[in-house]
């Protein structure tokens, strides 16, 4: 009898066990579930709404949420959940790339640097200290002033912006890592200096980087949708949550919801991807430390 009770405790261990850890971290839970949302209406935005986001319609402007329209419609008749919707490709995308380019160019410039040492680590360490004098924003709109607006532009100005930040977490790993105990060892063994690199320093190298792109993530959007905001990015009709902002903002007193709806989204966003971002970054801190 008593191996039958225990039988059912056993099978039902784990499912309990992850309800538990789910109830425990609710942000965690809500979060990625939004975050889940974002995706389908990044890569699949039809299956979340079938209305037209630059389809004009004057005779249907300003109109208030109601069931034909959940978010209403904008000042020349536009369905605003549908261009909220639209909208994430926009902004997400433009996010994702700039942190991708700042994200690689930045290890292999760290990386290069704690490994050359001498005359190239100098060099590397200036640029990084110029473009580390200016703020992300001022210098990304410096860099759109002379590229000009759009999205190519737009990501490729926040990506260089983001580079320091990256460059330095992996250069001062690589400087670590290359005077480990292990790396000498494996010298011994006739390793290639190429082999080498990539078996035993990249990896450690750049262990911390995908945290720091989680977490950098949302700024770059909030960066993203300020640029756009000023007309830098996504030029109209594109749905770009930035731009619906900045056409909204003189219609705020009469139809509050042509900008609301498109300001929620960027800050739930934010505000997810930072939860999901921070938790990671415990997670990695508490097994570096044990």
């Amino acid at each position: 009898m008593s191996v039958s009770s225990t039988a059912p405790e056993q099978g039902n261990g784990r499912p309990v066990r992850l309800l538990r850890a789910a109830l425990s971290r609710p942000g965690v839970i809500v979060s990625s579930l939004f975050l889940l949302l974002v995706a389908v209406a990044t890569i699949w935005p039809h299956v979340l709404t079938a209305a037209d986001p630059i389809a004009a319609d004057p005779l249907q402007a300003q109109l208030p949420p109601s069931i034909n329209h959940w978010f209403g419609t904008d000042h020349l008749g536009r369905d605003v959940f549908s261009r909220v919707v639209h909208g994430a490709r926009y902004s997400i995308l433009i996010g994702v790339s700039a942190v991708a380019i700042a994200a690689v160019v930045g290890s292999l410039l760290g990386l290069v640097s704690g490994l050359a040492r001498g005359l190239v680590d100098e060099a590397i360490s200036r640029f990084l200290d110029v473009v580390s004098s200016f703020p992300d924003l001022l210098l990304a709109l410096v860099l759109i002033s002379f590229t000009g607006p759009g999205t190519v532009n737009l990501i490729f100005a926040l990506g260089v912006a983001s580079v320091p930040r990256f460059a330095r977490v992996v250069r001062a790993q690589t400087f670590v890592i290359a005077k480990s105990g292990y790396v000498e060892q494996a010298k011994t063994f006739g390793l290639t200096p190429r082999v080498l690199v990539i078996r035993h320093v990249l990896p450690h190298a750049i262990a911390q980087v995908p945290i720091l792109a989680t977490i950098g993530l949302g700024t770059t959007i909030i960066q993203a949708a300020g640029l756009s905001f000023l007309g830098m990015g996504p030029q109209p009709p594109a749905p770009e949550w930035g731009a619906m902002l900045a056409e909204a903002r003189n219609y705020l007193r009469v139809a509050w919801w042509i900008g609301v709806w498109p300001g929620l989204a960027i800050t739930l966003t934010v505000i997810a991807i930072s939860v999901l971002g921070k938790r990671w970054q415990l997670a990695f801190e508490g097994r570096r430390q044990s």
